[in-house]
């Protein structure tokens, strides 16, 4: 508890901002700003935590998606030393729903790789090779978190539901489940594990989404153990069934939007431990 409220996990919104469906969640107001119900966050997060462990012990991995400025380096951060999948620069329309494109998407980029390190361009021009380097760094920009990720996750973890519509809509469309940080303006509705906390301070983040990569290196060490697969496999084979139903139904349905040349970064200014920012 104390290291949430250090941590500024109880600071929402603005009371203007707010949405309705989070008012069970919300302990009290003050100076116009929604205070959040640590005790409700503190549970939920507990929920999230073995929720992600079981997923992970089950064999199934859990993606990570944080865009906005604020939490790129963390997302990257703790999914790295935790061994999860993660998406921090933009989100491409289709990733899930059209999850068999963005494969061949990725398959490319790491055939580009591999030639690269083979040397197979080493006599090329060098206005070709540098082409070759520059295509290879904006396929990482946004597939180099997921370059491994060889079938659907079991779960997601967002950071910002609002920031992250789309990757919401896709997952609930495909039935996978969704843990995710709701702050006071969120819908905490499709999101299957949410946990009540502000979701634009950069400690709040780190705080929380370094409890769930615990969470699932957890997980990973049981699995390695043959802990608690057992009782989840079943489970999750059913989850996975009903995920490539769905994937199947989608495929074609939803259009992949195609990475940009270039993309401008919009600053976001980082918010205090004291107040959010309210844009």
């Amino acid at each position: 508890m104390k290291q949430l409220l250090e941590a500024g996990v109880h600071f929402g919104h603005q009371t203007r901002r707010w949405n309705p469906k989070m008012q069970h969640f919300i302990f009290t107001e003050r100076n116009g700003i929604h205070i959040i119900d640590l005790q409700q966050t503190v549970t939920r997060l507990d929920e999230a935590i073995d929720f992600v462990r079981e997923v992970v012990a089950g064999g199934n991995d859990v993606l990570i998606i944080g865009t906005k400025k604020q939490a790129r380096e963390t997302v990257e951060q703790e999914a790295q030393r935790a061994g999860l999948p993660y998406v921090n620069n933009r989100w491409l329309g289709g990733t899930l729903t059209n999850f068999r494109t963005i494969q061949a998407r990725i398959r490319h980029m790491r055939d580009l790789e591999d030639r690269t390190e083979r040397g197979e361009f080493a006599r090329r021009a060098k206005k070709e090779q540098l082409d070759i380097a520059n295509e290879i760094e904006r396929l990482n920009r946004y597939f180099g978190g997921i370059k491994y990720l060889d079938r659907l996750p079991g779960a997601v973890f967002v950071i910002d539901t609002m920031k992250e519509a789309i990757a919401v809509a896709e997952c609930d469309r495909l039935g996978i489940p969704i843990v995710s940080l709701v702050d006071t303006n969120c819908d905490p509705d499709p999101i299957a594990y949410p946990i009540p906390s502000n979701d634009d301070a950069i400690r709040a983040i780190k705080l929380i989404l370094g409890k769930i990569a615990d969470g699932a290196i957890e997980g990973r060490a049981a699995r390695e153990a043959g802990v608690g697969a057992e009782a989840y496999s079943e489970e999750m084979a059913q989850l996975a069934a009903e995920q490539e139903t769905a994937a199947a139904e989608a495929e074609g349905e939803t259009p992949v939007e195609a990475p940009a040349a270039e993309e401008p970064v919009v600053a976001a200014a980082a918010p205090t431990s004291e107040e959010q920012t309210t844009g």
